[in-house]
């Protein structure tokens, strides 16, 4: 192999791995942002939760009938009840849960991919195979996801719309 051939190996394998970094540092910061709504929409669930319990009991409680806190306790608790259905909603329709274990374990098997791909001295790298590999397992990922927002039956029905 020529010297202008192992540039250019090396360069289309310097090429390679930062593509690889790139789609896996998206993944990783993507992860981060789902794990961070899901414990967030969690949390709230649980708090909003226990305090809707907390007002509906008290505002029937004996010593705030026909005082301001009957009154308030009155409105407030309908209120966070709608917060609460409106949290479990948008937890349902994005699945924050299942995105964030997806997209780590995206990232995990980029890494490795990246790895062995470093590991391969650059004149045994087929760039085009590599390039079609790493095309693969993002739109592998990307259908995953998609699949999670809209549901594994009406994925297959949107995917072949032709106006995207």
């Amino acid at each position: 192999m020529g010297t202008g051939q192992a540039t250019e190996a090396a360069d289309a394998l310097k090429h390679m791995l930062d593509r690889y970094q790139e789609r896996i540092k998206y993944y990783s910061k993507a992860s981060q942002n789902n794990k961070r709504a899901y414990k967030t929409a969690r949390y709230l669930t649980v708090v909003l939760g226990a305090l809707v319990t907390l007002l509906a009991s008290l505002s029937s409680a004996y010593f705030v009938r026909g005082t301001w806190l009957e009154t308030g306790f009155d409105i407030l608790t309908p209120l966070l009840a709608a917060g609460l259905a409106i949290l479990g909603g948008f937890s349902q329709n994005f699945q924050w849960g299942a995105a964030w274990s997806d997209m780590v374990i995206a990232a995990e098997r980029l890494e490795t991919e990246r790895n062995r791909i470093a590991a391969t001295p650059p004149g045994q790298i087929d760039a085009v195979k590599e390039a079609a590999l790493l095309d693969e397992m993002v739109m592998d990922e990307t259908k995953g996801f998609f699949q999670h927002l809209f549901g594994k039956e009406l994925w297959p029905r949107m995917n072949t719309d032709e106006h995207g």
